[in-house]
């Protein structure tokens, strides 16, 4: 009779640590996991998957956003100008849906669904976003912006280059100069960046997030668009304005909002809601 050693004992191993991010607890097998909440961006304690998906998802969000909004503008600006003054709100809405849609989409799910790059900036400065993905999501957004402008101008042909549309580009009030549009978009996005701050302090707050931004995209638009432009979002007029030669304030209409989204996660710091910045 031969004798065997008994066998050792099996000792259960640990399972992957769970470790509460921005948008909810993701594991690093599913970056992305049934808790991930849309909107808010991979965080900096977490393995986000590999940039050029997420990248390529946020240029396609962006490209589609802008094809919508250039198609929205074609058809709302028409021929009656009794219909002027409902015009902002109608686009506001159309655009606040749109944003609150993708931002669950699939495809939003997967990039965090910013498709603003003062909204990756501010992410990261509220430390919920890698610092270093911050230019490569700009260049996607922006990237997306453009494709998505051209995109429409085939679809819908010259009229959409010609006056009133001017492939959906911006203008602000005669009234409003240089400064008064810098401190209206700064001022939107240092807002911004605060709710964005607040709702992603709690699970509750993250899961009502796309919804919130879509509302406040909405009142904006509604509210600035007639006066200030309310484009709060560089990607949102920077392919407008290349594509209609409509370039002397793009300045404005980038820097504002980067600025607003430094000031909004500095606030944010300074009254505790932000994380470490990564």
């Amino acid at each position: 009779m031969t004798l065997t050693p008994a066998p050792e004992p099996v000792v259960p191993r640990p399972g992957p640590e769970v470790r509460p991010t921005a948008i909810g607890l993701r594991s690093p097998e599913s970056p992305h996991g049934p808790d991930a909440g849309p909107g808010a961006g991979p965080g900096p304690d977490a393995s986000p998957g590999p940039l050029l998906p997420r990248a390529v998802c946020e240029a396609a969000l962006t490209a589609l956003l802008l094809f919508l909004i250039v198609t929205a503008v074609r058809w709302l600006v028409g021929p009656d100008p009794g219909a002027a003054a409902a015009r902002p709100v109608v686009l506001g809405a159309v655009v606040g849906t749109l944003l609150a849609l993708f931002m669950v989409s699939p495809p939003g799910r997967c990039s965090g669904g910013h498709l603003n790059p003062a909204v990756s900036l501010a992410l990261w400065r509220l430390g919920v976003f890698p610092g270093r993905e911050v230019v490569p999501y700009a260049v996607a957004q922006l990237a997306g912006s453009v494709s998505g402008v051209w995109c429409a101008g085939l679809v819908w042909g010259p009229v959409t280059g010609r006056p009133p549309v001017r492939h959906a580009s911006v203008r602000a009030d005669p009234a409003w100069g240089d400064a008064a549009v810098l401190a209206a978009e700064a001022g939107v996005l240092a807002g911004s960046t605060l709710m964005l701050a607040v709702l992603l302090a709690s699970p509750g707050g993250r899961r009502v997030l796309p919804y919130a931004v879509g509302l406040t995209t909405a009142l904006v638009i509604g509210v600035l668009g007639p006066l200030s432009g309310g484009s709060a979002n560089p990607a949102r007029q920077f392919g407008p304005a290349l594509l209609a030669g409509d370039t002397g304030r793009l300045w404005v209409y980038v820097l504002g909002p980067a600025l607003g989204a430094v000031l909004g996660a500095w606030l944010a710091g300074r009254t505790g809601l932000r994380r470490t910045a990564g």
